[in-house]
């Protein structure tokens, strides 16, 4: 019987009236990507660069969160073309590549995520969830419709070419990182410098001139609400990991009291 796939991050972009709000789900654990699944956001984000995720926990996260209506996105360690072909045949559809500095970077990516002779994607769809083992029909023809490919500007190079990764063809999307993004220029852990924030938005700006979607993570509620004003389309403003971090930590502080002695905790 022909399986028919969801429809892609860049599908549900285009097609909403508002910006799309997700969270990261970084525990490596297909319970707690289910829990966030059902919780209502528009998108989640299992990432594979800051943690413990492997092919198997990130298909099993995917097998995981496909019974509810979110859409998951992966981001991969590296824009390689071998772990690109792998993330792709366990069946994610979307994908979210770091470090991306430059259009020449950009254009390497379409073409890992591409098969012949507009790429270099391996075949392999009939052994794969990707093409659910030859039930989709036409899999292989019709892949680019089921893909859609987000990079992530992190850098100062990348901000002053934003506008030319943007334009590459085969980019879906731009998803700014504040943190990396604020490492490059010289102000590790701050985020929300002042001018971080102006880099951000040069981006922003750079982007939403090529007519691409652009992204950011903000866990900082007034930063996320600057950044959708600013016009951000899609954006993440949690994560698992810290959501349990900073619960765990609320419940110390209620039943057994503050500790002043230790390190000022963050907030993100």
């Amino acid at each position: 019987m022909p399986h028919h796939l969801n429809p892609t991050f860049r599908d549900a972009l285009a097609s909403a009236e508002r910006p799309l709000a997700g969270m990261w789900v970084c525990s490596g654990s297909p319970l707690v990507a289910e829990i966030c699944a059902g919780a209502g956001l528009d998108w989640l984000l299992i990432d594979m660069e800051h943690s413990p995720n492997g092919l198997e926990s990130v298909l099993a996260q995917l097998q995981a969160v496909a019974a509810y209506p979110v859409t998951p996105v992966v981001r991969v360690p590296i824009g390689d073309v071998v772990t690109l072909k792998q993330v792709l045949d366990l069946g994610a559809q979307n994908i979210l590549v770091p470090m991306v500095s430059s259009a020449a970077e950009a254009t390497e990516i379409v073409a890992a995520v591409r098969y012949p002779p507009r790429g270099r994607r391996g075949v392999g769809s009939a052994l794969a969830r990707s093409g659910r083992w030859n039930r989709v029909e036409d899999y292989l023809a019709g892949a680019d419709d089921h893909v859609s490919l987000f990079v992530q500007i992190e850098t100062v190079g990348g901000v002053e070419a934003a506008a030319e990764i943007a334009a590459v063809d085969g980019i879906d999307g731009v998803f700014v990182g504040p943190s990396d993004l604020a490492a490059s220029m010289g102000l590790l852990g701050q985020q929300t410098h002042p001018d971080v924030v102006a880099a951000v938005l040069r981006a922003f700006d750079a982007v939403r001139a090529t007519g691409t979607p652009v992204g950011v993570n903000a866990f900082d509620p007034a930063a996320a609400r600057s950044y959708l004003d600013a016009g951000a389309r899609f954006i993440l403003v949690g994560a698992d990991v810290a959501l349990l971090a900073r619960g765990s930590e609320a419940l110390a502080t209620a039943f057994i009291g503050a500790d002043d002695s230790g390190p000022d905790r963050p907030s993100y």
